[in-house]
C-alpha cells in the first residue's frame, strides 16, 4: 500500500466528507498500543472509533512512544514503582515515509507507522517516531515517554506532534481543510502552516483547538527563548513570534496562543466553556469558545448484555449480570492483593488519574466516618482504589502509597496497579458506585463516569465537568449539591464537601442498594439509558463536524 497520496481506505459519509487531521498527544485506542496516560487519549480514542463508526473523513496525528506513559509496578512493601518497559507493536504498520525536521538547529529523522481502521475499528492514525538508528540517543528519547519530565524533551515532543505532524499530512498529501489540535500540545503545527501559506489568515480558517483545562495554572507554558531555540517556532524571529501571538512576557502559553491562532475553540462540558469563557475573557484576540462536551465510545465500553436485559425488563438476569461481572472483577482484586471480595456487598470504586484536585483519598479525611462505613455490619461496604499518578507527581505518589498503607488495615479496602483500559473496563464492572469527588471547578469534563453507567454503575459525584448536564439526583445517580464555592476557602470547600458526602452514603445510597433492590436497580438502567442517549461518542463526534469544522 502506498502512503503517499492518502485517502481514508472506506466509504465516506456525505455527511462527514470534510477532510479532517486530529492531533493528540495519547490516544487510547485498545488495551495492547499502550500510547496513553488517562483522560486525554481515552476521549481521543473514543473519538477515533466513532470517526470510523460514522464513516467520517478523519486521520489521527499522534506519537509512538517507546515506553508508553509508564508501567505501574509494586515495590516490596506494595507501594507505587514506576517502570518503564518496551514496548512491541506488531499490528502497526511501517509507512515507509521518512523524513527530517530541526529541533534545536539538529536535523532529526521522524519515521511513520500506520494503525489501519480495521485492526481496532477506529479512524486512521498515523504515529510518529524518532527511535531510529540514523538519529544520535538525545534526538531517539524523544519519543521514548510521554510527558517527559525532562523540559528541553518535552519541548521536543511538542515540535514533533506539530511541526512533524503537519509535514507528515503534507507528505502523505491528504491536504485536510481542518486541523483539530486536542489540547495545545501540538500547536506548533501552527507555525509550519504559517511557513507554508505565508498568511496567519490561512492558518486561522484550518485551525481549531480544543482545551481540557479550566484553570490557566494548568495550561502548558514554556520559556519562549528555550522554545524559539529549540526551532518551535519554525525559523520565525522573535520579535515576529511576539507580534503574531501576542505574548510579550517570557513564559510562552500553547494555550493562549492558539486561541488566537484558531477559528473557532470548545471547551469539553457545558460548565467548561463557561469556565474556559470567562478565564480567557482578560485576553484580547482571542477566538470563539463554544463547548462540546466529552463522551466516550459506547460499542467499545457498554456490557451489551447488561443493556438486552434493562431493555427486556428481566430483572433477574440484569442482577445475575451485573454480579458475574463483579466477580470476575474481584478475581483480579484477590490475584493483586490477596482480597477476596463479594459480589453481594456494595461495592465503592474510586478509579483516575491521580491528580491533588481529584482527591482520591478524599472518604479518609474523616477517619471516624470512614471505620464506621467500612464496619457497618448490617450495610457492609467495599472499596477500591485504582489509577496512576504521574510518575514525577511526589504529592500523588505520596496519596496512592498512603492509601496502600490504609488498606492493610482493612480486608474490605484494596489498592489496585496498572489502570489502564483493560482494568478501567473491569473496575467500572466492579462498581455499584462510581465515586468522583473533584474540587469544583477543577475537572473540565471527567469522563470515567460515563464509561461506569455503561456497565451499571451509578454515579455519585461532585458536581462539577460533564455531571451538571448528567445527574438527576435520586433519579439516574447522586450528586453533591453546590455550594457557594467562590466564597469558600479551599478548606471549607472540602469540609462542606466530605459532609454532604458522607451524609448522601449513609442517608440515602447505602441503605438504598440493601433495603429498596427495585429502586437502586431503576436509577442504575435509568443512568445507562441516559448515558447512551446524550455521551456516546458518536454524538461528540457529529457534533465537531457541525459545531467546529463547518465554516460559518
Amino acid at each position: 500500500m502506498s502512503f503517499r497520496n492518502y485517502q481514508v481506505p472506506y466509504a465516506i459519509n456525505d455527511q462527514f466528507k470534510k477532510k479532517a487531521a486530529y492531533f493528540s498527544m495519547e490516544f487510547a485506542i485498545h488495551q495492547p498500543l499502550k500510547i496513553y496516560s488517562g483522560g486525554l487519549g481515552f476521549l481521543a480514542g473514543s473519538h477515533l472509533r466513532s470517526a470510523f463508526e460514522l464513516n467520517q473523513n478523519l486521520i489521527g496525528v499522534g506519537i509512538l512512544w517507546k515506553y508508553g506513559y509508564y508501567d505501574q509496578a509494586r515495590n516490596q512493601d506494595q507501594t507505587l514503582q514506576v517502570t518503564f518497559m518496551e514496548k512491541m507493536y506488531s499490528f502497526l504498520e511501517d509507512t515507509g515515509i521518512k523524513y527530517q525536521i530541526l529541533i534545536h538547529d539538529h536535523p532529526v529523522w521522524v519515521k511513520a507507522f500506520y494503525l489501519a481502521p480495521n485492526t481496532f475499528c477506529s479512524a486512521p492514525l498515523f504515529l510518529l517516531s524518532t527511535d531510529l538508528p540514523e538519529n544520535d540517543y538525545v534526538s531517539q528519547t524523544i519519543t521514548h515517554r510521554l510527558y517527559d519530565a525532562n523540559v528541553a524533551t518535552k519541548v521536543a515532543q511538542f515540535i514533533l506532534l506539530g511541526v512533524a505532524g503537519a509535514k507528515l499530512i503534507d507528505e502523505l498529501n491528504f491536504n485536510p481543510e481542518v486541523y483539530h489540535l486536542n489540547e495545545a500540545h501540538g500547536f506548533s503545527a501552527a507555525f509550519y502552516l504559517l511557513n507554508k501559506y505565508k498568511s496567519i489568515d490561512e492558518v486561522k480558517k484550518r485551525l481549531v483547538f480544543t482545551t481540557h483545562t479550566p484553570e490557566e495554572a494548568g495550561n502548558e507554558k514554556h520559556d519562549i527563548y528555550l522554545c524559539h531555540k529549540m526551532g518551535y517556532f519554525c525559523g520565525l524571529s522573535m520579535d515576529e513570534v511576539r507580534k503574531l501571538t501576542g505574548i510579550q512576557d517570557d513564559q510562552f502559553n500553547h494555550s493562549l496562543a492558539a486561541l488566537r491562532f484558531a477559528r473557532k475553540a470548545n471547551g469539553v462540558s457545558e460548565l467548561h466553556g463557561h469556565v474556559s469563557r470567562e478565564l480567557w475573557s482578560k485576553y484580547d484576540g482571542i477566538c470563539p469558545i463554544t463547548h462540546i462536551t466529552n463522551a466516550q465510545n459506547w460499542r467499545y465500553w457498554a456490557d451489551k448484555q447488561l443493556y438486552r436485559f434493562a431493555e427486556n425488563q428481566d430483572e433477574a438476569g440484569f442482577d445475575d449480570r451485573k454480579m458475574y461481572l463483579k466477580k470476575r472483577a474481584f478475581e483480579i482484586v484477590a490475584d493483586q492483593t490477596g482480597k477476596v471480595f463479594d459480589p453481594n456487598v456494595l461495592t465503592i470504586v474510586w478509579a483516575r488519574r491521580f491528580a491533588g484536585y481529584k482527591r482520591a483519598d478524599f472518604l479518609s479525611w474523616d477517619m471516624k466516618r470512614f471505620e464506621k462505613l467500612l464496619a457497618n455490619a448490617k450495610y457492609p461496604v467495599q472499596i477500591i482504589f485504582a489509577g496512576k499518578p504521574y510518575p514525577v507527581d511526589h504529592p500523588a505518589i505520596s496519596q496512592f502509597n498512603n492509601l496502600v498503607h490504609l488498606s492493610k488495615n482493612y480486608h474490605n479496602v484494596a489498592v489496585l496497579i496498572g489502570y489502564e483500559l483493560g482494568l478501567s473496563k473491569r473496575m467500572k464492572q466492579a462498581s455499584d458506585v462510581w465515586l468522583n469527588n473533584p474540587r469544583v471547578p477543577r475537572e473540565a469534563s471527567g469522563t470515567s463516569g460515563m464509561t461506569a453507567a455503561m456497565n451499571g454503575a451509578i454515579n455519585f459525584s461532585t458536581d462539577d465537568g460533564w455531571i451538571p448536564e448528567f445527574i438527576n439526583h435520586g433519579n439516574n445517580g447522586f450528586v453533591v449539591p453546590k455550594a457557594d464555592y467562590a466564597n469558600l476557602s479551599t478548606q471549607q470547600q472540602d469540609d462542606y464537601d466530605l459532609d454532604e458526602l458522607y451524609k448522601i452514603l449513609e442517608e440515602q445510597i447505602v441503605p438504598m442498594y440493601y433495603d429498596n433492590r427495585d429502586t437502586w436497580r431503576e436509577i442504575t438502567q435509568n443512568g445507562m439509558k441516559d448515558v447512551r442517549f446524550q455521551f456516546d461518542s458518536n454524538r461528540m463526534a457529529e457534533e465537531y463536524y457541525e459545531k467546529m469544522y463547518k465554516i460559518d
